[in-house]
């Protein structure tokens, strides 16, 4: 724990999972950024034309599909690829738990603002049992969901034959991890279940159905048969590989156009209020994040911003300070009710979870240790 650090360009933590630095000690998220600015954009851009050519169709079917929740990202990429690219997108959306008023809202002026759309609400106990593993035994309290929006949009992609699939961007290379698909916008399967699942796809889908949990509620959260995926031929991809990715622009074309709302306060544990606000499971999400590795939302948010010219690394590191350590302590009695789960047990999987080389209990409650700078 003594060698931990901050990039040197950004606040990025030096505990984030697979981040790398270079002798400088800037983060991959900043090397990308830096090397960002000498990539042939009209390059990519041809692969995205050629993509978009070979996946047309010329009936009255769907070209291909968005995944959405009613954010920025995802109305982002609809909106470019319906308006820019003349496609006709199938834009699907996999319901979490716990919905907020505003992500319900955001989600209909999405749609309203004229896109087609599949909203898939899984078995909610299905749903509940693996949010609950997750936050039991990997300290991710919305795994459950993470899978659906993977699993989900296949299943989507496979019973209705659009072999397209379209995500936002590739928070691995974006924001610091695994990058090794810089060069290469296309993926599958094996990358979703090991990188955005962190390997715990298996364990966890079968740990649910020791609790109970039949194949017919699971049907969300599984992958359909590889040979019924090969067969299919599907292509999955990010948008954020055929553009220079910024997710403040994003927001601000959401706005515009799809009807994306803000929070009229700060969201909880940092400075923003425009971003991830479809589920009350989020901030308990960050506050596991901040307690596992020493980083939280504002972390987040600020190391994109100082990585877009928006901010400086001092102010970022002010704002750290100030809303980090942030506890989602007023949500507690409806996490456990969700989670079907005592109040005592809660709070000591909080403590299971709580790195204690970073965080020490004062008062009853867990503060950091470290101060980095």
């Amino acid at each position: 724990m003594e060698k931990i650090f901050r990039c040197k360009n950004c606040v990025t933590l030096s505990t984030r999972p697979r981040i790398t630095f270079d002798k400088s000690g800037f983060c991959s998220a900043c090397q990308w950024a830096e090397e960002k600015k000498k990539i042939k954009w009209t390059e990519r851009k041809l692969l995205l034309n050629k993509l978009i050519k070979n996946h047309r169709s010329n009936k009255t079917s769907f070209d291909c599909i968005a995944a959405v929740s009613g954010g920025k990202d995802g109305s982002y990429i609809s909106y470019k690829i319906k308006n820019k690219h003349k496609m006709n997108p199938l834009t699907v959306t996999f319901r979490p738990g716990l919905e907020t008023p505003i992500g319900i809202d955001n989600l209909n002026s999405f749609v309203n603002s004229g896109y087609n759309h599949i909203h898939v609400t899984p078995d909610t106990e299905a749903l509940r049992v693996l949010n609950k593993i997750g936050l039991l035994e990997m300290g991710f309290p919305y795994y459950g969901w993470l899978i659906g929006i993977h699993t989900a949009v296949i299943r989507i992609s496979v019973a209705m034959k659009i072999p397209l699939i379209f995500y936002s961007e590739d928070g691995e290379v974006e924001y610091g991890g695994d990058a090794k698909l810089k060069y290469n916008g296309l993926y599958g399967i094996d990358y979703q279940i090991s990188n955005y699942l962190e390997s715990g796809y298996n364990k966890v889908v079968a740990k649910a159905k020791k609790k109970g949990i039949t194949d017919k509620q699971l049907y969300w959260f599984t992958f359909p048969q590889k040979k019924e995926f090969k067969k299919f031929k599907i292509t999955i991809t990010h948008y954020s590989f055929y553009e220079n990715w910024d997710p403040y622009r994003n927001y601000m074309i959401a706005k515009e156009h799809c009807g994306l709302k803000e929070k009229d306060s700060l969201n909880e544990g940092t400075y923003t209020n425009f971003a991830q606000n479809d589920s009350d499971l989020f901030p308990l999400h960050m506050y596991f994040m901040y307690l596992k590795f020493g980083f939280g939302r504002t972390t987040s948010d600020s190391a994109i911003d100082v990585r877009r010219g928006a901010m400086s690394r001092n102010q970022a590191i002010e704002l750290i300070n100030l809303y980090d350590n942030y506890c989602p302590e007023h949500l507690f009695d409806k996490y456990c009710e969700y989670y079907k789960i005592s109040k005592k047990d809660f709070l000591k999987n909080i403590d299971k979870w709580a790195n204690k080389k970073l965080f020490e209990k004062r008062k009853g409650r867990w503060s950091p240790k470290f101060k980095i700078i």
